[in-house]
């Protein structure tokens, strides 16, 4: 077990544990259902940050502790420091992202699978946290929402990009012009989850360890090329599929996982490659 090493921060709301190559991160401010402060993006942002940089990293499943995955913004909390929110909305030139946002997309940039497990509210930029991950499984009674229409604004923490791959834009519209609340079961029918389970840690654990079977250098070539390509042409799709490729038919955990393979032995793999 080992402990990534954070800001520290006296108000920090997010806690990081690696076990056997594998992440758990939690938002954990659970008597304000995981509401998010300026504090707890930054600690986000940091955490996933020091997870990337981790190449025995296998994968990440990020939670919320108490009653919700996240009831959205803390207003009350956040709006008593306007120096900081202008500061946090000003965009880094080298990201293209501001703090909001990398506070979600942060963990698209982390290169294994992320899987975001979600019981009870999910609202707002909770909602645009998990939907930045890989694979969400929630409850079937969970609330979704696209919650910022209640307030008059719109989601930019990444939603609209994430909706966008996700959702038809009849949907994503609908979604974020009504927000309305959906149950979990919904979400599914809408096409925002990967699938329900009344014990959503379980079912991110179990897709994690089926994961663990794949080269961690497979992983991320996967995630990198879904990313990078989903709205490119299919010139530069393919560009970069002969990339990845090439790098991969070079990689020692490419060999290990075709040996493992010819051997019907479990592989034993090395850290990624990058």
């Amino acid at each position: 077990m080992s402990a990534v090493p954070l800001q520290t921060r006296a108000t920090s709301h997010v806690t990081c544990t690696v076990v056997d190559g594998v992440a758990q991160v939690r938002l954990d401010r659970p008597d304000k259902l995981n509401a998010l402060t300026l504090d707890l993006l930054d600690d986000l942002v940091a955490t996933a940050r020091a997870l990337r940089r981790d190449r025995t990293l296998r994968a990440v499943v990020i939670a919320g502790e108490g009653d919700a995955f996240c009831a959205g913004l803390d207003f009350a909390s956040v709006m008593r420091q306007p120096a900081r929110i202008a500061a946090a909305f000003v965009p880094r030139p080298w990201r293209g992202t501001n703090t909001f946002q990398e506070a979600c997309w942060a963990w698209r940039r982390i290169p294994v699978p992320v899987v975001a497990a979600v019981h009870g509210h999910c609202l707002g930029g909770g909602l645009q946290i998990a939907l930045a991950a890989d694979f969400r499984f929630a409850t079937p009674d969970s609330r979704w929402s696209v919650l910022e229409g209640k307030w008059g604004i719109i989601p930019d923490m990444s939603g609209i990009r994430s909706l966008a791959q996700l959702v038809g834009i009849d949907v994503a519209k609908r979604l974020t012009m009504t927000a309305e609340v959906v149950t979990g079961a919904q979400a599914l029918e809408l096409g925002l989850l990967t699938g329900l389970d009344d014990d959503p840690l379980a079912a991110a654990a179990a897709l994690v360890e089926q994961l663990k079977l794949r080269s961690p250098d497979q992983l991320a070539a996967a995630k990198r090329l879904f990313d990078d390509t989903w709205t490119a042409s299919p010139r530069r799709t393919f560009a970069r599929e002969r990339l990845e490729q090439a790098f991969l038919l070079a990689a020692r955990n490419t060999k290990v996982a075709r040996e493992a393979a010819a051997r019907k032995v479990a592989p034993e793999f090395g850290p990624r490659g990058r």
